[in-house]
């Protein structure tokens, strides 16, 4: 994990943190915070039980089998209530503590598509303050311009409850064509020019 952190964080431009365990997915990550509310977590997956039985912990076990790559991409909500009325699910609980000894706390749905459906996000509503969110505390140098997905856009639009076309209210989505569903690169604009990872 360290050394992809390196290697992500020197076409960045930027240095990844210890982010910290999620004590209920058996994962640890490096966090790089970005401007308007974004980040970056570099995930690897511990030798523990929950990373066995839960679906976070499988979906980054099978990638890192695979040989590593962009695993998810998160949507943060103000309401999850209302995802869970239009997915007819509840959402689950999330945490994880950091080296400081803070615990951060969110409630998450959508992890079970991980795997099934990799071009779908999954949705998260944070519960911490919002000066200890994942995106606080960086340079303000970095910001998240495209992600490039492959998959299907009516499939997205489903299930986001809004057009797949613009998605995102300051991030561009990209449909691209790909063999494999998910997330294909991300694009970043640095003080350097724009960085496709």
């Amino acid at each position: 994990m360290a050394e992809t952190a390196d290697r992500i964080g020197g076409l960045l431009g930027e240095r990844f943190s210890d982010g910290g365990i999620h004590p209920r997915f058996g994962t640890r990550n490096m966090v790089l915070p970005m401007e308007g509310g974004a980040y970056v977590e570099i995930v690897e997956v511990l030798d523990h039980p929950a990373s066995d039985k839960v679906p976070f912990g499988q979906a980054v076990r099978a990638r890192s089998a695979l040989g590593g790559g962009w695993l998810a991409w998160v949507v943060a909500v103000d309401d999850i209530a209302r995802v869970e009325e239009r997915l007819g699910r509840a959402s689950v609980p999330g945490n994880r503590h950091r080296p400081d000894g803070i615990e951060l706390l969110w409630r998450q749905i959508g992890l079970l598509g991980l795997q099934a459906d990799p071009e779908l996000p999954f949705f998260v509503q944070w519960q911490s303050p919002p000066e200890q969110h994942p995106s606080a505390g960086g340079s303000g140098a970095l910001r998240l311009d495209a992600l490039e997905i492959a998959g299907d856009p009516h499939r997205m639009s489903e299930w986001l409850g809004s057009s797949a076309e613009g998605p995102l209210e300051a991030v561009d989505v990209e449909w691209v064509s790909s063999e494999d569903p998910g997330v294909v690169a991300v694009r970043f604009c640095t003080p350097h020019g724009v960085v496709r990872v």
